[in-house]
């Protein structure tokens, strides 16, 4: 008995410890927004002294982070929504639809999550550019990059997901007279309220705090992001610390709030998506 409350309190000390390591880089940008430039770079690790609160309203000015933050909801909301609606429709038509091409094509979809991003964002950038799709600077153009980049994982755990629902429900709707639209729409679809919120959060992490697919697209002011605003505290003799992590922080607190009021979906979601 000994032995096992010994091992239970190391395993315990070790999670503490891991913990600590994953949350010390909030720690640093929190705590370093509320001091001056100089007591950052005498004392990063310290707690502020003095306690400065003027370092966010200067940021929030110098990155104009009205227009920022609303470029970066429109495209963030609405890329998640395109995704959640063409991710379950597709998994769900090649799910259901039994056929070897339909096996071929989620296959597809499943190996292209192993191609880096490094390798078609040249070719990308040059498609979206101005003489041939003319999408470069415009929300639009991103838009449809991130449905393109989000639907491989979308897809492979909607399609997981879609496994644990009875194929019966589905049956008894076109047996009452409804078209496959119908059936996707009021039976499918509010049945994966679970999954879709994972979609969402997993997905909507990364296009919040994404920097490199905007830093490619996005070189206008009025439609940058809020992590793309942040390079204005960071110049090619001076960093503007202090004002850096303010602006960090004012990032960090959307994805924050959005996760913890939607956290208990994510487990959930996930383990049925990709284990059924």
């Amino acid at each position: 008995m000994k032995n096992k409350k010994l091992h239970l309190s190391f395993i315990e000390i070790i999670g503490l410890l891991i913990g600590l390591v994953y949350i010390s880089p909030f720690y640093f940008i929190i705590f370093n927004s509320f001091k001056t430039k100089r007591n950052i770079l005498v004392d990063t690790l310290g707690l502020p002294n003095p306690f400065i609160l003027e370092n966010y309203p200067h940021a929030m000015e110098k990155m104009d982070f009205a227009q920022a933050f609303m470029n970066s909801t429109v495209i963030t909301v609405t890329s998640l929504l395109l995704l959640v609606l063409f991710s379950s429709m597709s998994a769900w038509v090649l799910l259901r639809t039994k056929h070897r091409l339909s096996a071929i094509i989620f296959m597809l979809f499943v190996i292209s999550m192993l191609i880096p991003f490094q390798t078609v964002m040249l070719p990308l950038v040059d498609l979206f550019g101005v003489n041939k799709l003319n999408l470069i600077n415009s929300r639009l153009g991103i838009i449809i990059m991130y449905l393109g980049f989000g639907s491989s994982m979308s897809i492979f755990l909607f399609h997981g997901f879609m496994k644990g629902i009875p194929v019966a429900l589905e049956e008894a709707a076109y047996i009452d007279g409804c078209k496959p639209h119908q059936v996707f729409w009021h039976i499918v679809l509010p049945l994966l309220k679970p999954i879709s919120v994972t979609v969402m959060i997993l997905n909507g992490i990364w296009i919040w705090n994404d920097y490199l697919l905007p830093s490619l697209v996005l070189q206008e002011k009025s439609v940058r992001t809020v992590p793309l605003s942040t390079q204005y505290f960071f110049g090619a003799y001076s960093k503007d610390w202090h004002l850096a992590m303010a602006a960090l922080t004012l990032t960090l607190i959307p994805v924050v709030i959005f996760y913890i009021f939607a956290q208990k979906h994510i487990i959930r979601g996930v383990t049925s998506g990709a284990i059924k």
